[in-house]
C-alpha cells in the first residue's frame, strides 16, 4: 500500500506548558498545600482561589507567569488573609510551596515525542511559549526535545500582535501557518484573530484563568481544528486524505 504524501509545507507555532508537557497540575498540588498551610476557619477553597485570582489579574504585568510569579501571589494571600507582618517566617513557607516547582521533574504528554519526530522532516516546527525566561528555557533543556524545532519563542504574553510578530520575524505564509495549543485566551482566540490557523487540543488541568469562549469556525479566517490529543497531529498534518473539517466550539471548553 502506498502511503500517503504529508500535506505541503506547513509552519507549526507550538505552545509548550500543558501542550508538550504537564504543568498545571503541580501549580494544582502546590495550591492545595497550600489550603492546608493556610488551614482557615472559614474560607474555602474556591474563595481562597478567588482572592489568588484578583491578585494574579491585578499584578499579572508586574508578575507575569510562572513558578516564582505564583509564589509570590500564596505570599501575598497568606498575608492578606491571615494580616501577618511582611517578615512573618510563615510567609516564607508559604512562598516556598510555589518556588519548589522550579525543581519538579515534569512529564512529556503522551504521544509527544513520536508526534514531533514524525512531523520534523516536513514542516518547520517553534516553540512558542509565555513565562519567564529562565524558568521556561530551563524546562525547554532539560525537556530534551528542542532539537526538533527550528526556533524557541519565550515572551510575556501571547497575543494577536505575538502571532503577527511571529509571521513577519521567520517571514511565514499566514495561510500555511498554524498555532497548537491547548489555551483559549492565550492560543486559539488570539492565533485567529491575526489571521492564521489554529487546533485545539484541551487539557483538563488547563489553568482556570485561561479558559474562555472559542471563536466559532465562521469567525476564523483560516482553519480552526479541534483534535482530542496530541497524536493526532500527525492524521492531521501527515496525510492529504481526510483533512478535518472546522469543529464549530463556542462553548467555553
Amino acid at each position: 500500500m502506498t502511503q500517503a504524501a504529508p500535506r505541503s509545507h506547513q509552519h507549526l507555532l507550538i505552545d509548550a506548558d500543558d501542550t508538550l508537557w504537564e504543568n498545571n497540575i503541580y501549580f494544582e498540588q502546590a495550591f492545595e498545600d497550600f489550603v492546608a498551610y493556610l488551614n482557615h476557619e472559614h474560607l474555602s477553597s474556591a474563595e481562597i482561589q478567588a482572592v489568588m485570582d484578583n491578585l494574579a489579574l491585578a499584578n499579572r504585568a508586574n508578575l507575569g507567569y510562572g513558578s516564582r510569579a505564583f509564589a509570590r501571589i500564596l505570599r501575598d494571600t497568606y498575608r492578606g488573609i491571615t494580616g501577618v507582618a511582611e517578615n512573618d517566617p510563615e510567609l516564607d513557607e508559604a512562598e516556598r510551596l510555589g518556588l519548589r516547582i522550579l525543581d519538579q521533574n515534569f512529564d512529556i504528554i503522551d504521544g509527544v515525542i513520536e508526534t514531533i519526530t514524525a512531523l520534523k522532516p516536513h514542516h518547520d516546527m517553534f516553540i512558542v511559549t509565555k513565562g519567564h525566561e529562565g524558568e521556561q528555557r530551563a524546562k525547554i533543556e532539560r525537556s530534551g526535545i528542542e532539537h526538533h524545532f527550528d526556533a524557541i519563542v519565550i515572551v510575556d504574553e501571547k497575543n494577536e500582535s505575538t502571532y503577527r510578530s511571529m509571521v513577519e520575524r521567520f517571514g511565514l505564509d499566514s495561510t500555511n501557518t498554524w498555532m497548537i495549543g491547548n489555551s483559549p485566551r492565550s492560543d486559539i482566540n488570539p492565533a485567529i484573530r491575526a489571521g492564521i490557523n489554529a487546533v485545539y487540543i484541551p487539557h483538563p488541568q488547563t489553568w482556570h484563568l485561561e479558559l474562555e469562549l472559542i471563536a466559532t469556525c465562521e469567525e476564523a479566517a483560516g482553519e480552526l481544528v479541534h483534535l482530542a490529543t496530541f497524536r493526532e497531529l500527525s492524521r492531521l498534518f501527515l496525510s492529504t486524505s481526510g483533512d478535518p473539517d472546522c469543529s464549530s466550539m463556542g462553548s467555553e471548553p
